[in-house]
């Protein structure tokens, strides 16, 4: 920088500092009347005793009040604390250096790793790129689990739903994608877990070789709802500064559904009023600007996977209904499956792929149609073969459809140690479904 751009430079500095005072606290929310701020800067807490700083985002404004949200606990803070504007929304701290550790929702990495090499700042809410600048889905992504890769094939850039109960495997299966995928990074949010499940799902799930190509973002339960919105928006812009770079990267998201019970404490605390199963509207305004950054552009791509809790299994409960119109496909693990011992208990006549069509060839198709034919003919005629009414010869359909269900089966279990590549995938599948299924023009 020269003399010229170092005296232009100055002149837009703003040498001011804006403050303001605390009035009130109500539950999770803090008045204040000042400074001037715009509704997503963060602020800074000044503690009375001078020894404690707590940073604060504009949620909202109430008459002349601006309305904060602390990104810690409210403890020690009074009526008269100083509320400091920094006039900017929070920015994280992002490189290569990232890669293997765990950060929290701030993109502040939990072993205390200090930055040796020169970082960028992100933004961590961003608006999701102009569709114009998104290349079409051409090529697939390899998961390393034969269902997937076969029945459910992914693209880069793809964003899909993973529909599950609780205790139905999806952390287990997200950690089998993470480790065994072609991406050249992982970005994974943990939002709303447990504690426990942390280091469970580092150690257990993910792995040595998987963790030391991801990039981990812990928002655990206990801590507050802005922190956890935070911990998704943090992730999303780490996975969109590498994909800025030419990267691949694979973003995991467990759970979407906390994410949205989070904007849900949000909204009610400001006062929106509650619409379906008391979500505010806030909730289905928040859910496309998060999951349409997400995807393709000129450079990279950001595949991702969002899991959703389903509430009782209810498939067509809120957020799940909406998830599921903006996402580009999803996977249903079925309950009734993973209790007969399957895994992964994927559901593949509730599942789709939207993208598959477009990234595979006529054969793989025609071999994936008949699978699905099959299994459907089973399924409709289960009841009747468990009890012994169905009797051999009656409809030619089925009598095809239980010759092959042994291996529907075994082509549709997978141990969580194993790794079937897409190519072995697509060849199994072709290769038990796929001749007869030409010949009789399914």
């Amino acid at each position: 920088m020269n003399a010229e751009q170092l005296i232009e430079a100055l002149r837009s500095i703003d040498s001011y500092r804006r403050f303001g005072k605390i009035t009130r606290v109500v539950g999770l929310l803090i008045e204040s009347r000042g400074p001037s701020s715009a509704v997503g800067d963060v602020c800074i807490i000044h503690m009375r005793n001078g020894e404690r700083k707590v940073m604060a985002e504009v949620v909202g404004f109430r008459d002349e009040n601006v309305l904060l949200m602390p990104y810690t606990s409210v403890a020690s803070i009074s009526p008269g604390c100083l509320v400091e504007g920094t006039g900017k929304p929070l920015q994280v701290k992002v490189n290569e250096e990232l890669l293997g550790q765990v950060c929290d929702s701030l993109g502040r990495p939990m072993s205390g790793m200090s930055f040796s090499k020169p970082f960028s700042f992100v933004p961590t809410n961003q608006s999701p790129p102009n569709p114009l600048d998104r290349p079409r889905i051409t090529e697939p992504i390899e998961l390393g689990i034969r269902s997937l890769n076969g029945l459910l094939t992914v693209g880069k850039g793809q964003r899909v739903g993973i529909f599950a109960g609780s205790g139905v495997g999806k952390s287990t299966l997200m950690g089998m994608i993470a480790r065994n995928t072609s991406a050249d990074l992982n970005v994974i949010a943990l939002i709303g877990e447990r504690g426990r499940e942390v280091k469970e799902f580092l150690e257990k799930d993910l792995g040595q070789e998987g963790a030391a190509r991801s990039i981990v973002i812990a928002a655990t339960s206990d801590q507050p709802a802005l922190m956890r919105i935070k911990g998704a928006m943090t992730a999303t812009a780490i996975a969109e500064y590498f994909r800025s770079k030419g990267k691949n990267v694979l973003l995991m998201m467990d759970s979407l559904t906390r994410v949205a019970m989070s904007q849900r404490e949000i909204g009610l605390a400001v006062g929106e009023p509650p619409t379906t199963r008391g979500y505010p509207p806030s909730v289905f305004a928040l859910l496309p600007r998060l999951l349409e950054r997400a995807g393709t552009d000129r450079k990279g791509s950001i595949t991702a996977f969002y899991t959703v809790l389903v509430d009782g299994d209810d498939l067509d409960e809120p957020i799940s209904d909406t998830a599921r119109g903006i996402l580009d496909g999803h996977i249903v693990l079925d309950r009734a499956l993973a209790q007969k011992g399957q895994f992964p208990a994927v559901n593949l006549l509730k599942s789709v792929s939207r993208v598959m069509n477009e990234i595979t060839e006529t054969e793989h198709q025609l071999a994936s149609q008949r699978f699905r034919k099959l299994l459907s003919q089973y399924t409709d005629s289960e009841d009747l073969i468990n009890i012994g009414a169905y009797k051999q010869g009656s409809s030619a359909a089925i009598d095809e459809a239980i010759r092959f269900h042994p291996l529907i089966i075994r082509y549709l279990t997978q141990r969580v140690s194993e790794k079937v590549t897409l190519d072995e995938a697509v060849r199994q599948l072709v290769t038990q479904f796929g001749r007869e299924g030409n010949e009789n023009g399914v």
